[in-house]
């Protein structure tokens, strides 16, 4: 491996404490998390991180161990509003991080949260519309923040629920907002229905795919993940490989393997080229969000090796 690894899709919180559909999500005992998923208790965390921090340092050690050189922290609603504290981690780690910043759309007042992220410094603002469906991406609703940030010049970062009606959707905002940058979250939900139709929509030259959660989407099969695989083959077929990004989905995806094989399954693929794993891995992240200076990590010799 001689390129940099940069990791699309990520997320760090200090403490998680919100409501999504009406239920609670709270912190328990051993780092599980109950109620938004049917009231069962899930693992939302590796079993290490034992007080429930999901932190920075803690992210750069693994990126550091997997030779990672910078990561994109996105936003979603099951983790709570993190802005502070990511404005204070891009503050301190500008060369690892990318951070968005997220309003709670769900309340009255949220465009003018935007707009103060904006002029805060934040290069990118989290819209998880798939937490979102009863609100028409293409309505007049939600417009006027895709007005503001094509005319701000802000990226926007958007995951969409599965099925073709979001997608549909999405398909009038790209179309009229061609100066806006966009990235689609999740592969599309592949292997989920009508998934091609999210990746299609990088046939605009300002829409772009990242892979966060794909080892999820995956999980029955596991590791190497053939069929993630077979679908990021077929993606790149369809749109280019230089529309496609890795994304980990750090940390919840970490509950069922390490950090390395996230990404480590398509190195090791027959089915991308050299290049394409390069575009795949890093340079399409560095072009997209702006990274200039990447550290530059050595191999770190395991003890039992």
């Amino acid at each position: 491996m001689n390129h940099p690894l940069i990791d699309a899709h990520a997320h760090l919180w200090l403490h998680v404490d919100t409501v999504v559909n009406g239920q609670p999500i709270h912190p328990m005992a051993h780092n599980r998390s109950r109620s938004l998923f049917f009231g069962e208790e899930v693992q939302m965390l590796p079993p290490y991180l034992i007080d429930g921090k999901n932190t920075a340092e803690i992210f750069l050690s693994n990126m550091d161990y997997a030779r990672v050189s910078a990561a994109v922290i996105t936003q979603e609603f099951i983790d709570g509003l993190q802005n502070d504290y990511l404005a204070d981690v891009a503050r301190r780690y500008p060369d690892r991080f990318f951070v968005f910043g997220m309003a709670d759309y769900r309340v009255e007042g949220w465009m003018e949260e935007v707009r103060r992220l904006v002029d805060a410094g934040f290069r990118g603002i989290k819209v998880p519309a798939a937490r979102m469906t009863d609100t028409p991406l293409n309505g007049a609703e939600m417009m006027p923040l895709f007005d503001y940030l094509e005319e701000r010049g802000v990226l926007l970062g958007i995951e969409l629920a599965e099925g073709p009606r979001q997608a549909a959707e999405m398909e009038d905002v790209v179309r009229t907002h061609p100066q806006l940058q966009v990235v689609i979250g999740h592969f599309g939900m592949s292997p989920r229905d009508n998934w091609f139709d999210q990746i299609r929509l990088a046939r605009h030259p300002h829409v772009y795919i990242e892979s966060g959660g794909i080892t999820w989407l995956y999980n029955a099969e596991f590791y190497p993940y053939p069929s993630a695989m077979q679908a990021i083959r077929q993606a790149a077929d369809e749109v280019g490989m230089e529309k496609l990004m890795w994304g980990s989905d750090y940390p919840r995806t970490i509950t069922a393997i390490t950090y390395k094989m996230s990404y480590d399954f398509v190195l090791k693929s027959p089915l991308l080229t050299d290049e394409e794993k390069r575009l795949f891995l890093g340079d399409n992240a560095r072009r997209v969000f702006g990274f200039k200076k990447l550290v530059e990590l050595p191999y770190i010799k395991n003890m039992s090796e």
